[in-house]
């Protein structure tokens, strides 16, 4: 058997998400590499649900390139299932979201779903949290005050940049990527750092974590429940 490459891993999750998917519903969708295969799954069955909304600009528009139709969050109660990719997720399905800049969005989209199914690849699953650079989204005009506050928390603050220019999310706010932390209390830090003013939200996902997360490996998915 040869060894599964990372695409491989992330489509075997997104097809093990889909069997989570509950007809005639509206399903939340998340942003990024492994989400986008969840998407194309999701094409595959559109006839089946209702509906998406989407957790970034970019994912709005690969659903409606399938012609899934896409709802804005106000006109949905609620919904079964939200489903995402993670950065890093630990034991106990705290994560950290935010490498595709739509922390925010996935935030608000996740709360008002009745589970999060986190599809991640092997490499997502840590003992500590932190290796990968926690996100948090500011308001621009308090972009230094905030990184002055977060250097306190300990680990370095760096602006975002992509193209040369500092990234602007889909809401029109700057990510601040906190570097070189070790995070040993994620319910904690995302208490903290949301309390920073000028802080729109932390990717950390730890106060309202993954209910599932399946987990690509060479062995099959495994489904990890917290």
């Amino acid at each position: 058997m040869t060894a599964m490459t990372q695409d491989e891993l992330k489509l075997a999750v997104a097809r093990e998400a889909i069997k989570y998917v509950v007809d005639g519903q509206i399903v939340g969708v998340g942003t990024g590499s492994t989400a986008n295969f969840f998407i194309d799954e999701l094409a595959k069955i559109k006839h089946r649900i209702k509906g998406a909304v989407a957790s970034s600009e970019a994912t709005a528009a690969r659903l409606r390139a399938h012609d899934i139709e896409v709802y804005d969050l106000n006109q949905v109660a609620t919904m079964p299932v939200y489903i995402d990719g993670a950065d890093e997720i630990n034991a106990d399905g705290a994560m950290i979201k935010g490498g595709g800049a739509a922390l925010t969005r996935e935030k608000i989209v996740a709360s008002v779903a009745e589970k999060f199914i986190c599809i991640a690849d092997g490499s997502k699953l840590v003992k500590v949290l932190g290796k990968f650079p926690l996100p948090i989204e500011v308001i621009p005009m308090a972009q230094a005050v905030v990184a002055r506050k977060l250097i306190k928390l300990g680990g370095e603050p760096r602006l975002r940049f992509k193209d040369g220019k500092p990234l602007i999310t889909d809401n029109g706010c700057v990510i601040i990527d906190m570097h070189d932390l070790k995070i040993t209390d994620p319910v904690e830090l995302e208490r903290q750092i949301n309390q920073i003013t000028g802080v729109v939200t932390v990717g950390l996902f730890a106060q309202q974590g993954a209910d599932i997360c399946l987990l690509g490996t060479p062995d099959g998915v495994k489904t990890l429940t917290f």
